[in-house]
């Protein structure tokens, strides 16, 4: 991706002017022609053409362009932001145009309005999607991760159509929300799950957008003021161009992915040598192994041997997929009006890795923005839709294939297994079902048949989303300084999951069952504000804004469930009716909420000699959330930045092409409760079980009403944040430096805490629970050492320190659990009062001479003789505190090189596949079954899972990964012919998930939750790209 300084809007204004001047220019005769691009090589869209002042053309998307001028004749490129170019005509022209960063800070869109000059006093990062150093990509997420200091994107599982956890500085709350505002289009979205889909962003197709601003600290976030505490991502889709010829665009991608990494669990051969060897060849462990063959007196032919199954190999494939999109975006021109547009649609399939696993998606969209009343009146009119299918397949086989025996088979003929349709398993006899069914499962706890959990398993989700929105900004004529600006915004969501159960298979052995669980849901913003600039004397501008926005957010749900009698059932009710294919048990859950975010907002600029910069902001939110005494709240910023490269003593330094310093405060805020309520409320219970009738069921059904936990007294969780930055380049730019350390304080934190019986009416409660403070700081560098007319390099790097400390909790308490429990339900991660959030609390581990861990021996760290719960100690935390990345790209002519890569120090880990392993007798279980684990599990030589508390299981997780390499090939004019100038383009070959180097010896060292328990495993991904212009 490139990584700008809020340049995106600035060209666009540019372009938008560069067009309209060129309407004219389409009905040349084409006696030259060429191509424009940047010192990157990339093209230059929408750069004007003139001769002596009158422009003659613009370049097209790809750059290109053909007007009609005599060879030798002097043409000037010019483009906002970069340097005018003047050169002679000829034939087949190539222009290379460099940036001129003296304009690149002239204006700067916004959000809730656009500002004189560079706003970055805050501190802010725009990108540009890199339309070549990238992998496969299915969601807006896949785009920046890794490519922003601070901004930390951890894909949850691996399965397909899978969202992915996203933390700017770490998040600032307990138990609240800590993911950022996400601002589509002028929309902020809720965090209210939609129903259906694992992935919020999947909404947007990764190749309608244009470019994403990522607000960071609170000088530029508390405009957004309640939703701001977690900084913001601002999605802009692309748009069309005024006076751009109608112009076609293919992207379609076909890729192959395969399991990454395998748990090394021991194979058929190695797990029998260990039966024999820890357990004896004439005990009942080893004789009861999977043996191919028995002789006539029933104990086992050894010279036969055992079934040989590899259940990863069994459960895994390669994923075929493939992608498709098609838009069409142009722009008519008139004197006094203009219509930009672009329509697009889009379609994903996706194959996981894990058989049966499958993610679909179809979006289409469309970008209208007319401008009118000779430019005074701009309209945005926005629409997109979405419809995505997830089939995550039967997850459970994961776990279930690094734990099944290896030496059992896929299927067997023996009538014991034909209830799971042939499906090999742990059984026993019983006369719980009717004869047909003479067989249960072994234990809740012995391991089921993977392939059978994959074949089975029938759940799947899917959702429709609407998303648009209609935007006008009105110039006032012979008042132009003064913009009135209105947005309408709407969300509308139809969600659900849907699942069957098959009654010959584990999920719904017997009884079978169905259910569904749908949800709809919309959103409803309307916001306006005021704008006024105004220049004094050409050394003051001001920049005054002030506005209203009104939000309403409405949900309604159902839920329902039913399991039914098979029809070989032989039992009867209490009336003596036959149970036989009738319900056996049914339920159903309705619910519904809404909240409720009014606003008033405003923001002043001040610029004093193009140097000094000074920018204030407000905003007074009112919450439906909290109670009358609590529901509104108050964040300011304030910030200032100091253009040292504009002073005399180096305005002329020719080497230093930026300098600016940047000093931010602001105050923002946190309603995401999770609830849409602070008052009494209750529950009634909808279930035709435990219903209990007083006086007869006929006045008195029995029906239960059950009120709910509330907190009336509940209120903003305010975070304060104080941030300094520098701004650095070097060499007409070709070295940037982006500095910022930053101090956040988050005060009445929202959190779950357990309370007291009998002072609700549960015994937790959502509360203000006390303070939490961020330290850390932020670089990004750029470098492209090489620039030439055929060679191109650059060089980036970012990288972000984050460390948190509670300072406080309520009611005087000094430590509440954090939610991670292990072992036996044992909470192992809590929050303390002087330590990070989400820290380990352990026991301290004694090894011996080999280094191995010793059972159940630890450290007495209080020296009295006994170890007990003061000997445990907070050890290492679920966050990591070094993060970022680093990328590479190359370009010779028309090939382009390109790599990325993220890292992760100081990332722990608790291993809890091992934990739950670590008992190595237990691996031929009493109850008559076996486990597998790994040869490094087994020589701990451990027998007991009573000591999950160790500091042992912590593992160092730190990892240095190698998230694409991408080589490219562009190419342009295919099948010119006359007038038309040709399909331009670009073919591509990836490879994502290249690799990953880590200590860690489990499945994956990247863990949102801080416990590795069987995720679906990431895949790596073959792909080829194909990209056409017609």
């Amino acid at each position: 991706m490139k990584q700008l300084k809020i340049k995106l809007p600035l060209r666009t204004l540019a372009l938008a002017g560069g067009l309209l001047l060129a309407t004219s220019s389409f009905a040349q005769s084409n006696a030259i022609k060429g191509h424009v691009k940047d010192a990157s090589g990339e093209p230059v869209m929408g750069a004007t053409i003139t001769v002596k002042g009158k422009a003659v053309g613009i370049t097209d998307i790809d750059g290109n362009f053909s007007i009609d001028a005599a060879p030798g004749t002097e043409l000037t490129f010019t483009f906002l932001g970069m340097s005018p170019q003047t050169v002679k005509a000829s034939g087949n022209m190539t222009v290379t145009m460099s940036n001129d960063d003296k304009q690149l800070n002239e204006v700067v869109v916004i959000g809730y309005g656009v500002a004189k000059k560079n706003d970055l006093t805050g501190s802010v990062t725009a990108l540009k999607p890199d339309e070549k150093n990238h992998g496969i990509i299915t969601s807006a997420q896949d785009m920046i991760q890794g490519k922003i200091a601070g901004v930390n994107v951890n894909a949850s599982t691996g399965a397909p159509g899978e969202g992915a956890q996203i933390r700017i500085r770490g998040g600032a709350s307990l138990t609240a929300s800590n993911n950022p505002l996400i601002v589509i289009d002028g929309m902020p979205m809720d965090n209210n799950n939609t129903k259906g889909v694992n992935n919020p962003l999947s909404l947007v197709n990764p190749n309608d957008i244009e470019s994403f601003t990522v607000l960071k600290d609170a000088s530029a976030t508390a405009i957004y003021g309640s939703r701001g505490s977690n900084g913001v991502i601002i999605i802009t889709t692309k748009k069309g161009r005024s006076g751009q010829k109608p112009q076609v665009s293919y992207n379609g991608t076909l890729s192959v992915s395969t399991i990454a990494k395998k748990l090394d669990v021991m194979n058929a051969k190695e797990y029998v040598d260990f039966i024999k060897s820890y357990y004896g060849e004439d005990s009942s462990a080893y004789k009861g192994l999977g043996w191919k063959e028995y002789n006539a007196d029933g104990t086992p032919n050894y010279a036969a041997g055992t079934y040989d199954t590899d259940w990863q190999d069994e459960i895994y494939r390669a994923g075929i997929s493939h992608e498709h999109n098609v838009s069409l975006s142009g722009g008519i021109s008139k004197q006094s009006w203009s219509m930009p547009y672009r329509i697009s649609v889009g379609y994903t399939g996706q194959d996981g890795i894990l058989k049966g696993s499958e993610y679909e998606r179809i979006t289409a969209g469309f970008n209208l923005n007319p401008s009118l009343l000779n430019k005074h009146l701009n309209l945005n009119i926005n629409g997109k839709y979405s419809y995505s299918k997830t089939n995550p397949g039967g997850q459970g086989a994961v776990g279930a294939a690094i734990t099944m025996d290896p030496t059992r088979p896929v299927k067997s003929s023996d009538e014991k297994f034909k209830n799971w349709g042939g499906y090999w398993q742990w059984t026993k006899a019983t006369s719980s079902y009717d004869s047909t069914y003479p067989y249960d499962r072994m234990s809740d706890q012995s391991p089921s048949n993977p392939v059978e959990l994959v074949d089975h398993y029938n759940f799947y989700k899917s959702a429709n989303i609407l998303l648009g929105n209609v935007e006008a900004d009105y110039k006032i004529h012979g008042f132009e300084d003064l913009h009135l600006h209105a947005n309408l915004a709407g969300e509308y969501t139809d969600g659900g999951e849907y699942d069957h159960k098959n009654p010959q298979s584990t999920y719904g052995y017997y009884y079978g069952g169905d259910s569904e669980n749908t949800e709809k849901k919309y959103n409803v913003l309307a916001t306006a504000y005021a704008q006024y600039t105004k220049d004094f004397n050409k050394a003051n501008h001001f920049d005054i804004m002030a506005g209203y926005e009104y939000s309403h957010m409405k949900y309604w749900g159902n839920e329902w469930s039913r399991t039914m009698y098979p029809s070989t059932n032989k039992g009867t009710n209490d009336k003596g009716e036959a149970l036989a294919g009738t319900v056996k048990s049914y339920d159903t859950k309705i619910w519904k909420g809404q909240t409720y975010l009014v606003s008033w907002y405003g923001r002043a600029n001040y610029s004093l000699l193009d140097r000094y910069l000074l920018t204030f902001t407000a905003r007074y939110d009112g919450s439906s959330r909290f109670s009358d005494g609590n529901r509104w709240g108050f964040f300011p910023s304030a910030a200032f930045a100091w253009r040292v490269k504009e002073e005399s003593f180096l305005k002329n330094v020719n080497a230093i092409s930026d300098l600016k310093l940047r000093l931010g405060w602001g105050k923002t805020g946190q309603q995401d409760t999770g609830k849409e309520y602070y008052t009494l409320t209750y529950k009634k219970s909808t279930s035709n079980h435990h219903l209990y009738p007083i006086g007869g069921i006929k006045n008195n059904p029995g029906t239960l009403f059950i009120p709910l936990a509330y907190n009336d007294d509940l209120t903003w969780e305010t975070t304060t944040t104080w941030n300094v930055g520098i701004d650095y380049g070097m060499f007409d730019q070709r070295l940037t430096l982006n500095l910022d350390a930053y101090y956040r304080k988050t005060t009445d934190l929202l959190s779950t805490t357990t309370i007291s019986a009998g002072q609700n009416f549960d015994n937790a409660l959502l509360m203000n629970a006390g303070t939490l403070e961020n330290k850390g700081f932020e670089v990004a560098i750029t470098g492209r050492p090489i620039q030439t007319k055929d060679w191109f390099v650059e060089v980036g790097v970012n990288a972000a320190y984050n460390k948190n400390k509670i300072t406080e909790l309520a009611g005087g308490r000094d430590m509440i659990e954090a939610g991670m429990q292990v072992g036996e339900n044992q909470p192992i991660t809590y929050h303390k009062v002087g330590q990070p959030a989400n820290s380990f609390l352990v026991y301290q581990q004694v090894y011996d001479e080999n280094g191995r861990p010793i059972m159940g021996c630890y450290v007495d760290r209080d020296g009295n003789g006994v170890i007990d719960e003061n000997d445990r100690y907070f050890y290492k935390n679920i966050v990591a505190p070094w993060t970022g990345g680093f990328n590479v790209k190359v370009s010779y002519k028309n090939w382009d090189l390109g790599s990325n890569f993220r890292f992760s120090l100081g990332n722990y880990v608790y291993n809890g596949y091992e934990q739950s392993k670590a008992n190595t007798s237990e691996l031929y279980n009493s109850k008559g079954y076996y486990e597998n684990a790994t040869k490094d599990i087994t020589t701990l030589g451990w027998t007991s899972y009573n000591y999950p508390l160790t500091d042992y299981f912590v593992q160092n997780a730190s990892f240095l990964k190698c998230d694409n390499i991408t080589l490219g090939y562009n190419f342009n004019n295919v099948l010119k012919m006359g007038k038309y100038h040709g399909i331009s383009g670009r073919i591509y070959a990836s490879c994502s998930n290249v690799f990953t180097i880590t200590k860690y010896k489990g499945l994956e060292p990247e863990m949102t939750s801080g416990k590795d328990s069987n995720v679906y495993p990431r895949c790596r991904t073959f792909l080829l790209g194909l990209n056409l212009n017609f």
